[in-house]
């Protein structure tokens, strides 16, 4: 602040305290008890003493401060001064309290008081010490203690401020002048008792002419007509608070207000076109999108809401609209096929309306508009249609072969008109049953028909058109097959029957039935008589009693079992329709043993196994399961004979000309004794010292030798002399196995042009072959060279 509003505070503070009554920089002098003042009398002590009270030498209300000082020196408050203190120096003050030594300090020999820090009031407002006088030397109190204020004086330090910065506030489009929007606050920290410090006036500094303010409220309130949110929708406001009640020289604080206009529906819809225009091809289905309309609204949200309707169209029925919430559109929807043969165009007319409308804005005008639409019907290839959806035929079910049954007619739509090949659909018609002629769409059979087996024939008939295949259409085709009479009657069911032995004559022993797949109109009536064959030694009768039912009645009295168990009762049975059906359906009657009441006891065995239920099939099965588990037993004993048999050759070293031991492998390499290659092929390269290892040695059966037959140069002789000569070796030596043994030879036979390819005679032979080389090649080749190197140095030793 500067030096001129500096000294017009000092001065008003000079002035203020010193026109206050009881508060100076002097202490008022107190008058002690015996010189200056009269005691009063308030009591007795306990001695009864008298009690006097001595009036105060010093006392004081309260100093004033002045807050936020400037200066370089200390500031002073004021004084304290005691009636004792005689200027020599003997008396001290002492300051206790808030603040007393940091805030506030005393000259302790003259009293002064001082502020030592520069205070703010609305901080604190003021501050309670206490002060006292006492004897410097002796410490006693000289006078008693008494407390005071310092009160801090308020200056205007502080502007005002906005309890929000910035404010937000919406306020209708089009609202009257006036129209209240928002309440600004604004607080002064400055002391409201005392002076304008703290009184705040509001104006507004930006933000007109749309809108006021109430200096005093702080109201803002529009100051405008017409304010339209589609022109301005955002608006800026500042509006400033100063103190000193709006007076030059206050302090001044500022904020900002937002104000947005909210939307009314002030502005109706309207067409972006007057005339829509479409097209589609008539192919498509009934309940799909034909176009899309849009009006456009100015307002948003609710306001900007819209209804579509159809208010006029030269075909009725045909177009709907329906409106898209989310885009506000118009959607205009098929709702019957259409048919370019039939109309190739419509016109449509559609309203918009709002759906929400505010009543004061009824003058602007109508919220609607019109519009025309154009709907253009594109032609397409369209397939055959037939006359009707399904077709209903009839045919009796014996009806001969290639019988016509009906027909399927249908045609092109299109303008071109194509021919119609018609063809049943085979997947409804897996057994061929019926066909349809490919030109005029007659159906007729292809095979017999059979009401009992199949009534009902549903088959799918496929129209295509000549000129483009692929257009084709399906119609229902649905057969009835009508009943004739062509199944005779039988008995409704399998009758067991027993009569008994004492039954009497015209007695009942069955009630039977019948029955017929077929399905007459006028419903079953059937005829039951005794065949004509065994009308005259019949044992029963058949009474037919005229509702489809006949009683079996017997025609003598007392049976007996042991001379027949069975009496076999032939019954035709016919039907009243044409041609009239008859069958004979025997029912079997056994004799049983019954009591008095007609009870059946007993019958014969025949009797009990027909009542036991076990039919020819049953019995069949139960035999069969008996073979078969016979089967298995002799299977079983035969297998567990043949493991327990020996075998001839007990040991697999033991390998000769006959070889009679199955699974066995071979010796290897190393099995060159057990029998002599060469003897397979030639059979004068046989040994003479041959053991058998599966029989008792030749010690015993010394061996008997047979000249060798010389082979002769006849075909296949050779091979024959030697099956012959081995054979008779078998036979003749006595060391053989007494049972039958497989022998196996390898004979090529002699005189073969080629000589012979096997490696077998190699061994036979005696050309210069020296396998000393196989010694050299290492301790690998050491067991051949044993066996080829040793053959050599066993012939010549």
């Amino acid at each position: 602040m500067d030096r001129r509003k500096v000294c017009v505070l000092m001065a008003l503070w000079v002035m203020a305290h010193l026109s206050s009554p009881g508060c100076g920089l002097r202490a008022l002098r107190r008058t002690t008890g015996g010189r200056r003042g009269s005691a009063g009398l308030t009591g007795q002590d306990a001695n009864g003493v008298p009690l006097r009270r001595s009036k105060r030498g010093w006392m004081w209300n309260q100093f004033f401060l002045l807050e936020e000082y400037t200066g370089t020196d200390m500031q002073y408050v004021g004084k304290l001064h005691s009636d004792a203190d005689r200027g020599d120096g003997s008396v001290r003050y002492v300051l206790m309290g808030e603040g007393a030594g940091t805030l506030f300090k005393i000259d302790e020999n003259s009293g002064d008081i001082h502020a030592t820090k520069r205070l703010d009031r609305e901080e604190k407002a003021y501050y309670i010490l206490s002060a006292k006088a006492v004897n410097r030397y002796t410490n006693d109190a000289l006078e008693g203690q008494s407390e005071f204020i310092i009160k801090i004086h308020d200056i205007n330090d502080n502007e005002p401020r906005f309890t929000k910065n910035p404010y937000t506030a919406r306020v209708a489009e089009m609202s009257d002048i006036g129209t209240s929007v928002i309440q600004v606050t604004a607080t002064d920290a400055d002391d409201a008792t005392y002076g304008n410090s703290a009184k705040v006036v509001y104006s507004i500094l930006e933000g007109q002419p749309y809108f006021s303010v109430d200096p005093e409220t702080g109201l803002i309130k529009t100051a405008l007509p017409g304010m339209d949110r589609e022109v301005k929708e955002n608006y800026q406001v500042v509006i400033q608070a100063k103190d000193m009640a709006g007076q030059m020289g206050g302090l001044s604080g500022t904020t900002t207000v937002n104000i947005a206009l909210s939307d009314v529906n002030d502005n109706p819809p309207r067409f972006t076109k007057t005339l829509y225009e479409f097209r589609v091809p008539e192919s498509i289905e009934p309940g799909s999108t034909v176009g899309v309309i849009r009006a456009m609204d100015a307002d948003i949200g609710e306001n900007a809401e819209m209804d579509y309707r159809i208010i006029g169209s030269d075909g009725p029925g045909m177009f709907d609209v329906a409106t898209n919430r989310s885009t506000q559109e118009g959607v205009i929807i098929l709702r019957k096929p259409l048919d370019f043969e039939r109309k190739r165009q419509y016109s449509l007319r559609i309203q918009v309306e709002n759906s929400h409308i505010n009543p004061r804005f009824f003058s602007v005008g109508p919220f609607r508009d019109e519009a025309s639409v154009k709907i253009v019907v594109e032609d397409v290839d369209e397939p055959p249609v037939f006359e009707r959806g399904s077709y209903v035929m009839e045919v009796k079910e014996n009806a001969a072969k290639n019988t016509t049954i009906g027909s399927v007619s249908a045609s092109d739509p299109d303008d071109k008109n194509s021919l119609v090949r018609y063809t049943i659909d085979r997947r409804t018609d897996m057994d061929r049953v019926f066909n349809i002629h490919a030109g005029n769409g007659s159906v007729y059979i292809l095979r017999d028909l059979d009401r009992e087996e199949n009534a009902w024939h549903n088959i799918s008939v496929i129209a295509t058109e000549f000129s483009n295949p692929r257009q084709i259409s399906r119609v229902p085709v649905y057969i009835r097959v009508l009943d004739v009479n062509d199944n005779a009657p039988t008995f409704a069911t399998n009758y067991e029957t027993f009569v008994c032995e004492n039954a009497k004559a015209n007695q009942r022993i069955q009630t039977v039935s019948a029955t017929d797949p077929d399905e007459p109109l006028g419903g079953h009536r059937f005829f039951f008589s005794l065949a004509q064959d065994v009308g005259g030694k019949a044992n029963f009768s058949v009474r037919d009693n005229k509702d489809n039912t006949a009683w079996i009645l017997t025609r003598r009295n007392g049976y007996n079992s042991l001379q027949k168990s069975v009496y076999h009762v032939p019954v035709v049975i016919s039907d009243g329709e044409f041609p009239m059906q008859s069958s004979t359906s025997t029912l079997t009657v056994r004799v049983c043993t019954c009591d008095r009441e007609g009870n059946m006891k007993l019958c014969n065995a025949e009797a009990l196994t027909a009542r036991a239920g076990l039919s020819t099939g049953a019995l069949v099965a139960i035999l069969l399961c008996v073979i078969i588990l016979l089967m298995i037993v002799v299977l079983f004993a035969a297998l567990r004979r043949q493991r327990k048999k020996e075998p001839l050759i007990i040991s697999k070293e033991d390998v000769r000309d006959n070889v009679v031991s199955y699974n066995d492998e071979g010796g290897g390499e190393e099995d060159t004794q057990a029998f002599d290659i060469g003897t397979l092929r030639n059979p004068e390269a046989i040994e003479e010292s041959k053991q058998r290892r599966d029989i008792v040695p030749e010690t015993f059966y010394p061996p008997v030798r047979r000249s060798v037959l010389p082979p002769t140069r006849d075909n296949n002789g050779d091979v024959r002399d030697f099956i012959n000569q081995r054979l008779q070796d078998n036979d003749s030596d006595p060391t053989a196995p007494p049972y039958d043994s497989l022998a196996t030879y390898a004979y090529e036979g002699n005189g073969s042009v080629a000589e012979s390819l096997s490696s077998l005679e190699s061994v036979t032979t005696e050309g210069d072959q020296d396998y000393n080389y196989l010694s050299e090649w290492g301790p690998r080749f050491k067991k051949l060279a044993d066996m080829y190197g040793g053959d050599d140095s066993d012939r010549d030793s």
